[in-house]
């Protein structure tokens, strides 16, 4: 049996009082020990951010990269170790901006890893300027006139580029939210669960009431195989907001589709360092 406290990290944890990363850390544990998947079995892989802290807080492995290139490392690490669970922890300025390039090329490649994105509207780290995903007029120090961009929608960018798992959590929802994510880290592909998460410090329009107001569950009568619906989802905002698994399908991913990983995980397959000889001798 895995406990709780086998992925208890003694580190002082730096986000504020009442911050949403908190529950999505927590929901994050359960999941992973409700799953039985013991430290040594996943790796947290990172950028920059108040959410790519998380990594920092748990006991099992973990990569903190460059800002905004978690999601390359991750596929390489699948591809070296098919065992590893793989999830990816950013926040919506890290995925998605300086790595949004990065997410419609998992979305297409399908790589069997899970992205969990902290999506609070702004950028915490560095006092709340406007991240991709803030709304239109949203007002901050650098903005002070109101943001003029329209904010992006990850979860149709994701659905449109063939992502095989879209999802959407709340961090007020702490039971719902640990269940999301363990259907994310199970599914076999591209996992992409966005949550949303109130910033309590620089985001007092997407509060905690504001959220309650507005979420919702999908049902059971809700098809999650019908790609037109997920994106009919994926685009209520504002009074509606739903919550859940908008769209999943089963693919091949990308580590079945590479025929060096035919004979196995890179790191199980043997070498022989003489056949580099013959390369190297083809540059001399």
């Amino acid at each position: 049996m895995v406990s709780l406290q086998e992925y208890e990290n003694q580190v002082p944890i730096a986000w504020c009082p009442g911050c949403g990363n908190f529950a999505i850390f927590n929901a994050l544990k359960h999941a992973l020990v409700e799953l039985e998947k013991k430290p040594h079995e996943v790796l947290l892989v990172s950028g920059i951010g108040q959410a790519p802290k998380l990594p920092h807080y748990m006991r099992c492995n973990a990569f903190n990269g460059l800002h905004g290139r978690s999601l390359p490392i991750a596929t390489a690490a699948k591809i070296a170790n098919h065992e590893l669970t793989v999830i990816v922890i950013g926040g919506d300025g890290d995925c998605y901006a300086e790595g949004g390039n990065h997410l419609i090329h998992a979305s297409r490649r399908n790589p069997d890893i899970t992205l969990m994105v902290h999506n609070n509207h702004v950028y915490g780290l560095t006092r709340g300027q406007a991240s991709p995903t803030s709304e239109t007029g949203f007002i901050t120090k650098v903005q002070p006139h109101g943001v003029i961009s329209l904010p992006l929608n990850p979860l149709t960018l994701a659905i449109s580029q063939g992502a095989s798992f879209v999802g959407r959590g709340y961090a007020g929802r702490g039971d719902h939210l640990t269940a999301l994510m363990k259907e994310a880290i199970l599914h076999p592909g591209f996992a992409l669960l966005d949550i949303l998460q109130p910033c309590v410090s620089f985001d007092h329009t997407h509060t905690y009431q504001w959220y309650e107001a507005r979420v919702y569950l999908l049902g059971s009568e809700y098809n999650a195989r019908d790609k037109l619906s997920a994106l009919q989802k994926a685009e209520e905002w504002g009074e509606k907001i739903p919550l859940g698994i908008l769209y999943q399908l089963q693919r091949s991913t990308f580590e079945q589709m590479q025929p060096v990983l035919n004979n196995g995980p890179l790191i199980s397959q043997k070498t022989d360092p003489h056949k580099l000889d013959a390369v190297m001798d083809e540059f001399t």
